[in-house]
């Protein structure tokens, strides 16, 4: 999720990625044709409309909270109020660090995050790895995760790229797996998952009520699908 951050300043950069993001030829076409789409946002995506993007077809959107032990993002309190006010589901994030302790992690998440009947679970995002953090790395995301689902009553949902996934998360695949990869038809499972929950297909697309890039994402699985992964 951060690069894309980091695009949004590059504004002669941004004008290319947007004109490939729009190519009818790109093979992320097929992904923005069909299925329930969404979009993840931070800080970085400045002040939202969230009322056009509602408009536009949108109908959910990950909202990022908090990373690591004590950062709390910025926007994320007028993010949250303003697309529930617009009618928009909402997922919220954490970006994790594996060099934080995952119980301070999770007193940050949860001061600040109130989810409810119709949200989406809540969200581990995880894609990089310190250095020498791998000895106790799963016994400390289950940590996490495990207060996350007492907490909040849903399962989790695991947000991570396919390479990170297949060296550092093969026993996590019982959750629900929100997969990043890019300029593809579809996107190839990490070997420990049978199914994804939520495609983020490109780190470059455009969205009505959105000043510059966004990362764009999918729902495998129907209206009923989707209604029964959300909170009760």
């Amino acid at each position: 999720m951060r690069w894309s951050n980091y695009l949004m300043v590059l504004v002669g950069a941004s004008m290319i990625f947007a004109c490939v993001a729009d190519d009818p030829q790109s093979p992320n076409m097929e992904a923005r044709s069909f299925g329930i789409k969404g979009v993840d946002i931070s800080k970085y995506q400045g002040r939202v409309d969230f009322k056009k993007m509602k408009a536009s077809g949108i109908r959910y959107v990950f909202i990022r909270a908090t990373e690591g032990n004590t950062y709390q993002d910025v926007n994320y309190k007028f993010n949250i109020a303003s697309a529930r006010a617009a009618g928009l589901v909402i997922g919220v994030y954490h970006f994790y660090e594996t060099n934080d302790a995952p119980l301070s992690q999770l007193d940050n998440f949860k001061r600040i995050v109130s989810l409810s009947a119709g949200d989406l679970p809540p969200v581990i995002d995880i894609e990089t790895l310190h250095q020498q953090d791998k000895t106790n790395l799963i016994n400390n995301i289950h940590v996490f995760l495990n207060g996350l689902e007492s907490h909040y009553g849903a399962k989790p949902i695991l947000y991570s790229g396919r390479n990170f996934s297949n060296e550092y998360l093969d026993r996590l695949g019982d959750y629900p797996l929100w997969l990043a990869e890019y300029d593809v038809d579809k996107p190839t499972l990490p070997a420990a998952w049978s199914n994804w929950t939520f495609w983020q297909w490109s780190q470059s697309s455009t969205v009505s009520g959105i000043d510059g890039l966004v990362d764009a994402d999918r729902f495998n699985g129907d209206e009923l699908s989707f209604r029964k992964l959300l909170i009760k």
